[in-house]
């Protein structure tokens, strides 16, 4: 997923007692209103409401809110719910134009009004691309060929995603910052927006360690995300009750261990998010802060990088660029990335008897660095 915030910075404090509703991603919404449009420009009608099948293997129904047909195109809206999350997001409308292609062209994406384009490198996605992510990518192709095969009809098909007035809603998020222009990205790894505030989330932290406890287990992993908590699953063949749901509130979990130990700990994260952790931060939110390139840039100085490769990170796009970057000119940078975290989290498990450990993966899942289980007491 692209590193860009859609939250807003006031986070609510409700009570760990009260039900959160969930919401739909602007992901699934794209979804739901590219595979109605693709649905009536072959039929000549819009289904309303439409079902979308999310990875998860659920499929909820979006209603309608805007539709239009014309002779070589035809459009949809899906106005989004993001349940109680506090989303910038919640309540826009998520379009789709969806035309005819070429035999054989598959599913062309395109960035309408509201929805940015990537400039700059170190995202999920190459630069010129309209900022739609892989995963609501995957879902808009798995639906357009749903409706190809109901229909028997071909699945090449152009399809313009638009947010009327993104361009503004990504002002609050890290788009701008990160090159991605014009408006807002269509993000979701699994449709569903799961609302937590900061101290719901922290209580769900500490009930995950109670549980993890009572079980008798003698090692948890906390990981900053879906694909982060995968991986260091199947490198020690966890079970599902050993994984904390740590977010970025690496702080909130390390100080609860630190009153209810276990035997060892591990912390996951990608590049971006362990170098905050290295940088001395326990809030790995952006609205904590952002990575220091020139940290990273005295990191790879201490490793002999040349001047003219100090000077490209100081100027990156992301921590993933600054990895291009110096691959062939400092390759343990991720390794002292990693040294630096445990110390980070150490000195905030101190005095526990715990051995810790620090597990830097990337995109797919692939270990980039990795510190031995070591003492914190």
């Amino acid at each position: 997923m692209m590193p860009v915030c859609y939250r807003n910075d006031h986070m609510d404090t409700a009570s760990p007692n009260t039900p959160l509703r969930r919401g739909w991603t602007t992901g699934a919404c794209a979804t739901a209103s590219a595979k109605a449009a693709f649905a009536a420009l072959i039929t000549g009608s819009f289904p309303d409401p439409i079902d979308v099948l999310l990875p998860g293997g659920q499929r909820p129904f979006f209603a309608l809110a805007k539709t239009e047909l014309a002779e070589d195109s035809a459009f949809a809206a899906v106005i989004k719910d993001a349940g109680d999350d506090p989303d910038v997001t919640h309540q826009a409308l998520i379009c789709a134009r969806v035309r005819h292609a070429p035999p054989g062209t598959g599913v062309v994406f395109r960035a309408g009004p509201g929805v940015g384009t990537v400039t700059k490198p170190g995202l999920a996605l190459a630069v010129g691309e309209p900022a739609i992510n892989p995963v609501p990518r995957d879902m808009m192709r798995q639906a357009i060929g749903e409706i190809a095969a109901l229909h028997n009809a071909a699945g090449d098909v152009e399809i313009e995603i638009s947010v009327p007035g993104g361009e503004v809603l990504a002002t609050k998020t890290l788009n701008p910052r990160l090159g991605i222009l014009g408006g807002i990205s269509i993000l979701g790894t699994t449709g569903v927006v799961i609302p937590y505030s900061c101290s719901a989330w922290i209580h769900s932290i500490h009930r995950g360690i109670d549980v993890a406890r009572a079980e008798g287990l003698t090692h948890v992993a906390g990981a900053t995300g879906s694909s982060s908590e995968a991986a260091i699953q199947k490198l020690y063949a966890l079970p599902e009750s050993a994984l904390i749901d740590m977010g970025d509130f690496a702080g909130g979990m390390l100080k609860y261990l630190r009153k209810h130990p276990v035997q060892r700990v591990s912390i996951a994260g990608g590049f971006a998010k362990m170098t905050k952790l290295a940088q001395g931060m326990l809030d790995l939110h952006s609205r904590a802060g952002s990575v220091d390139l020139n940290f990273l840039a005295e990191l790879a100085a201490g490793e002999h990088a040349p001047p003219e490769i100090i000077e490209q990170i100081k100027h990156a796009n992301t921590a993933g660029h600054v990895l291009e970057i110096t691959q062939p000119y400092a390759p343990h940078l991720a390794d002292t990335v990693a040294a630096h975290a445990w110390k980070t989290a150490a000195k905030a498990l101190s005095g526990a008897n715990v051995a810790l450990e620090i597990a830097v993966f990337d995109r797919e899942g692939k270990l980039l660095a990795h510190t031995p289980f070591q003492d914190v007491a």
